[in-house]
């Protein structure tokens, strides 16, 4: 018996090309007792899909213990979060600015200070002078008062000021 137009439906059927109804006669072809021997090796494959959705059903209450499941009330516990709880993340990002600060004037020191050695000025006769680094406190921005107090400021009739 030549099996050419089976042969044609499991070759469209591996390129998934097959329609509905040629899968179901090639389920109905491997169902069959009587099958050649070179196509005997596929009979399991179309048997299992014969079978096995009639295992895999679900249940008349399928449905019910699904919705039974969702809806359920979730219990929310609340928590106290404190002050410092809120606060610590500022806190931890301040002590970071705090220490990058910190190091980066104390690279600054080095490269501040002049390259001159104390030893090598050493002349004998005198101590060497050993620089002081610079500091926050004598680099201090504050401003000084530049006006001698003697001088006082007075404003005259015509609006002009007037120095004494």
């Amino acid at each position: 018996m030549d099996y050419k137009y089976i042969n044609q439906l499991l070759e469209r059927y591996w390129r998934c090309e097959t329609s509905l109804e040629e899968e179901d006669i090639l389920r109905a072809f491997f169902s069959q007792a009587d099958i050649p021997a070179d196509l005997k090796r596929y009979q399991p494959l179309f048997a299992y899909q014969r079978e096995e959705p009639k295992v895999d059903v679900l249940g008349d209450d399928f449905d019910e213990k699904i919705l039974a499941m969702t809806e359920e009330p979730k219990v929310v516990k609340a928590r106290i979060v404190s002050m410092p709880q809120r606060l610590r993340p500022l806190f931890k990002a301040v002590a970071i600015v705090a220490i990058v600060l910190t190091l980066g004037n104390a690279i600054q020191v080095p490269f501040a200070q002049k390259n001159q050695d104390p030893i090598s000025s050493y002349d004998g006769y005198s101590k060497p002078e050993i620089e002081k680094g610079t500091s926050v406190a004598m680099s201090d921005s504050a401003a000084v008062d530049s006006v001698p107090r003697a001088m006082t400021s007075t404003q005259s009739s015509t609006g002009q000021v007037m120095i004494k």
